[in-house]
């Protein structure tokens, strides 16, 4: 288990028709945790097929809700503002979302973070372009995909560096985020640095659209996953909601990723219609030579099968009402026996064969 989510709780926080928001329950955080649900965001990340403005849309209804609450709460006192992370951060609807929320923004920021190459090789990160304001002890409002959290880190130097130049300082930072658990590891020792320039620094707010998952280290069971890039279910915390959609469809688990390419899926369609067909062109090529369990015990986070009592554990679902757990356990069960029943290949072919039908008006004939 991710050392840094053992013994958190997953535990409902606020209902609302558009969405569930749950929070963390881990005293030994510095930071405040939250995974917010919502119909939208399941498609979107169940559904490589969401493309263009329909991923932002997808993201307002569930990001609304949840600055519902915070405001609510008094989280977002004073001023606050944007920063957008240029690229995948460009995804999340935070100015949209606070104006209906009833929020005053005060500045919308932009930074590039952009790759250094040496020829083929990611040897750092530059920021190219910037626009920051400063408003002291106000409130940050970010979005953006966090796998590595390089950009992530990078970028927040960056804002600490020219706040403490002007001496002034933030009362705490909101965080949305599609990402993994390293990102909890950096928002912590952040905090702690944070904190020793700024005492009365709160710390992050951090929001995880459906669940909080996380990154391959190696090339998985097929041989062709992308270390440190692709998300997946190993060590997650899942929003009941999203597993039972995942779940409710036969194919979704077994995507190269949880999200593919934020920036892509929004701006380069083209490029991410040819990176989820490449991923399933070359699962069929290897499907017969695949261990169809192991690859389905991979995508599902645990080696199967377990007991109730472990898979509570492993979930991080014990605070949750028994009756729903009940359900979503003997859902993945019965999951698990149709699924034996199956071969990868014929998920494949199914795939391509849908897929390339609904990205036909994205494609140009010559």
């Amino acid at each position: 288990m991710f050392k840094k989510l053992q013994g958190v709780e997953l535990v409902p926080e606020y209902k609302h028709k558009k969405a569930s928001l749950y929070r963390l329950d881990a005293n030994h955080l510095n930071n405040r945790y939250y995974i917010v649900s919502s119909e939208f965001t399941c498609r979107l990340l169940n559904s490589p097929e969401v493309v263009g403005f329909e991923c932002y849309d997808s993201m307002c209804n569930p990001t609304k809700v949840a600055l519902d609450y915070l405001n609510k709460k008094g989280i977002i006192h004073g001023g606050a503002s944007v920063l957008t992370i240029l690229r995948g951060g460009l995804n999340y609807p935070l100015e949209e979302c606070c104006y209906r929320s009833g929020i005053t923004i005060h500045d919308v920021n932009f930074l590039s973070c952009e790759r250094v190459f040496d020829g083929e090789v990611i040897v750092g990160l530059d920021i190219k372009y910037k626009k920051l304001d400063i408003i002291d002890k106000g409130t940050l409002i970010i979005g953006d995909i966090v796998a590595t959290g390089d950009t992530m880190v990078k970028c927040l130097k960056y804002v600490v560096k020219e706040y403490r130049k002007a001496g002034a300082s933030l009362r705490n930072i909101v965080f949305f985020t599609i990402g993994g658990n390293m990102g909890i590891t950096i928002m912590e020792n952040l905090t702690e640095e944070l904190q020793m320039y700024w005492p009365d620094f709160e710390g992050f707010y951090c929001v995880y659209h459906e669940g909080i998952f996380s990154n391959y280290t190696d090339k998985g069971v097929l041989g062709i996953q992308l270390p440190y890039v692709d998300f997946y279910w190993k060590d997650a915390i899942l929003a009941p909601e999203y597993r039972r959609q995942t779940l409710n469809d036969d194919d979704a688990l077994f995507e190269k990723c949880t999200i593919y390419d934020g920036g892509a899926r929004r701006y380069e369609i083209p490029d991410h219609y040819r990176e989820v067909s490449e991923y399933w062109e070359d699962v069929l090529k290897i499907a017969d030579s695949v261990d169809f369990k192991a690859f389905t015990d991979e995508k599902i986070g645990y080696r199967t099968p377990v007991g109730y009592g472990e898979w509570l554990e492993l979930n991080h679902y014990n605070s949750l009402d028994s009756g729903l757990t009940h359900d979503l356990y003997e859902q993945e069960q019965a999951y698990l026996e149709k699924n034996s029943h199956r071969t990868l290949k014929e998920i494949a072919a199914r795939r391509l064969e849908e897929f390339n039908a609904a990205v036909k008006k994205y494609t140009v004939k010559n």
